[in-house]
């Protein structure tokens, strides 16, 4: 079902929607900012991962009671 919304003819037609409306010159800018986004996220989120590791359950106190 959405194979038949998000055809190749849509994609084409965002495309040029997009082309139209930012320009050919913002098109590259703005995929640098994509990536550089999307490098932070993957960082940040390995860094959370690496904080997640570094703490040790065992550690810690049961609750009294």
């Amino acid at each position: 079902m959405l194979a038949e919304i998000f055809g190749p003819d849509l994609l084409i037609v965002l495309i040029v929607v997009v082309v139209v409306l930012f320009g050919g010159a913002a098109i590259p800018k703005l995929a640098r900012n994509l990536g550089a986004a999307q490098s932070e996220f993957k960082k940040g989120l390995a860094e959370s991962k690496g904080e997640a590791a570094s703490t040790n359950p065992g550690d810690e106190k049961p609750p009294a009671g």
